[in-house]
């Protein structure tokens, strides 16, 4: 659940950009316009919550890093000890 979370956040700081790219050329020579200094408002909430929501993960052991991540179990062989007669 927490992942889908940070994929819709993600999600979200990238449309926000590109909002904010779109009231750029719009709003040039608008000089009354806010738009963009809004869209900028909600990319650093959304930005905000991203990390705090990877915090969170990180803390809680639901994301892990190093050599604990999924795909390095493919690669890592486990020793075993090798059979006695």
């Amino acid at each position: 659940m927490l992942k889908v979370v940070i994929v819709l956040l993600l999600i979200c700081v990238i449309l926000s950009l590109m909002s904010g790219l779109v009231f750029l050329f719009k709003d040039t020579g608008k000089p009354e316009s806010r738009r963009l200094w809004y869209a900028l408002g909600v990319r650093i909430t959304f930005a905000t919550l991203l990390v705090m929501a990877i915090g969170y993960g990180f803390y809680t052991g639901e994301l892990r890093m190093g050599l604990n991540a999924p795909w390095h179990g493919a690669t890592q062989a486990v020793p075993q000890a090798p059979p006695t007669d």
